[in-house]
């Protein structure tokens, strides 16, 4: 299995400085390099200090500068609010700084509020972010181009740099709803799988993508899929639920509130929950992974061979979370 990180910039009720914030990021992301992670994944947010990283590309350069052997993956770059010229050229320009350590996720957002400041129609939002993904995928593809599409046209435009890896780096699109997992299915794409459905709707979503995929004549095995999972590390199992009933509360605050009409149905239906159940409830008993490092050594060994998670993109939930799966977890599989 290989391992990443998918790293917020959380600044809950901006209780110490916002340096401090991203200080410790810094200390974790340093720790990553050093002990058989993958890559660690940046989320972009704007607006909210549910994670303050509105740039996900200036932050890689940052990163890749302190780290030697990490990769860097965005986690998402929203594509919708970009020019996909523009786009194509930070993550080629990020490449090449990087020499080749980019992992390039993409996704079209979920917020009400950056959709109405970037004046995109949430409507729009899955239109417009297919067509960046193309655009963005020939500009790296093509010594010159030309579009005619929907949202953007263009002639003859040379994008420049290209990227240190080619043809381009890995791709991944953002595919929780039963519409983008056909979509990433039917282009070949690979695809990341959100840290709020249930372990066994993500066994549901892998096996619809797995079908896809093959229906197109694609090749469904030998990819990572990386799946995002809330985690909560404790001494005991008590601690470790304590963890992540106060992270399930600061999600359900978060992300659920805000991703509440994402203009394709309800970020509930999404993720397989109820519109009257207990959020925090649920994400305890069916999201996050949580116990002892020894529980959660099993628990990721169930995802493994029963569901067949090759790449665990793990959340931490606090600090220690990430300490003690590092130094206690992370060895038993890398």
């Amino acid at each position: 299995m290989k391992f990443g990180v998918l790293q917020f910039f959380s600044w809950p009720d901006r209780r110490i400085e916002l340096r401090t914030v991203y200080d410790r990021a810094f200390q974790r992301i340093d720790m990553m390099d050093q002990t058989g992670y993958d890559a660690v994944w940046l989320a972009e947010h704007h607006f909210s200090s549910y994670s303050i990283c509105p740039s996900v590309h200036m932050m890689g350069v940052h990163v890749a500068s302190r780290t030697k052997n990490l990769r860097i993956g965005t986690a998402i770059s929203l594509a919708a609010f970009y020019h996909p010229l523009r786009l194509a050229e930070e993550v080629a320009l990020l490449d090449v700084l990087t020499e080749g350590r980019v992992n390039w996720g993409a996704g079209r957002g979920f917020d009400p509020k950056e959709f109405a400041m970037f004046d995109v129609a949430p409507k729009e939002s899955a239109e417009r972010f297919h067509e960046a993904v193309e655009i963005v995928r020939a500009a790296w593809l093509n010594e010159r181009m030309t579009h005619h599409g929907k949202y953007w046209d263009f002639d003859d435009v040379e994008v420049l740099p290209k990227p240190h890896q080619q043809p381009h780096p890995p791709m991944w699109v953002a595919a929780s709803s039963e519409s983008a997992i056909d979509w990433a299915g039917e282009k070949g794409y690979n695809i990341l799988m959100d840290p709020h459905s249930s372990a066994a709707l993500i066994a549901d979503k892998l096996k619809r993508y797995h079908a896809v995929l093959e229906s197109n004549d694609h090749v469904a095995e030998n990819r990572d899929i990386p799946v995002a999972r809330l985690l909560a590390v404790g001494k005991t199992k008590s601690e470790a639920e304590q963890i992540a009933r106060d992270g399930a509360r600061w999600m359900s605050a978060g992300y659920m509130k805000l991703s509440a009409k994402t203009g394709q149905g309800s970020a509930n239906a999404v993720f397989g929950a109820s519109d009257d159940e207990d959020p925090v409830e649920r994400y305890v008993r069916d999201v996050v992974i949580h116990g002892t490092p020894e529980s959660i050594i099993d628990q990721i060994e169930q995802l493994r061979d029963e569901i067949g998670i090759n790449y665990l993109l793990c959340a931490p939930l606090s600090h220690s979370s990430f300490v003690s799966f590092t130094e206690n977890v992370l060895p038993k599989f890398v």
